[in-house]
């Protein structure tokens, strides 16, 4: 399968299939999910979750996607706008990517992993302007 990327500021309410909406202004991309069952996938692009390459061409998105909430439990890459399937994952290998995640994004944002029954503010990193994520993004950060 292959998903070709649009360009858009506001991702559309109805996602054409094999379409990867990409909004530059609001630092995320979405699509329907490529094994065919129709559910919308978002991919944000911050410094833990979601990494967007664009070659002049093509898209390529980092990590893997895994649709570990939705009925499917697809898992794929793309790269340069090729969907490639990865294996399904385990319930263990699911919850230990969790795990990781949230301890990146605590350790990112300079807070300490929340225990499990606790509830913990979060303070949110204000989203870097326009120009800053376009010079990051020419410079490859």
């Amino acid at each position: 399968m292959r998903l070709n990327h649009r360009f858009v500021e506001h991702i559309p309410e109805r996602l054409e299939p094999g379409v990867l909406y990409v909004s530059m202004e609001y630092a995320t991309s979405a699509h329907s999910c490529c094994c065919g069952c129709g559910e919308e996938v978002v991919t944000p692009f911050t410094p833990t979750d979601w990494k967007m390459t664009f070659d002049g061409e093509t898209i390529s998105l980092r990590p893997s996607i895994g649709n570990w909430t939705l009925k499917c439990r697809s898992h794929y890459v793309i790269d340069c706008g090729n969907v490639i399937e990865a294996g399904p994952w385990s319930d263990e290998q699911i919850e230990a990517e969790r795990r990781r995640d949230r301890a990146s994004k605590a350790h990112f944002y300079g807070q300490a992993p929340a225990a499990k029954a606790s509830v913990q503010a979060v303070s949110v990193k204000p989203a870097p302007s326009f120009w800053h994520r376009v010079w990051n993004w020419i410079s490859g950060r």
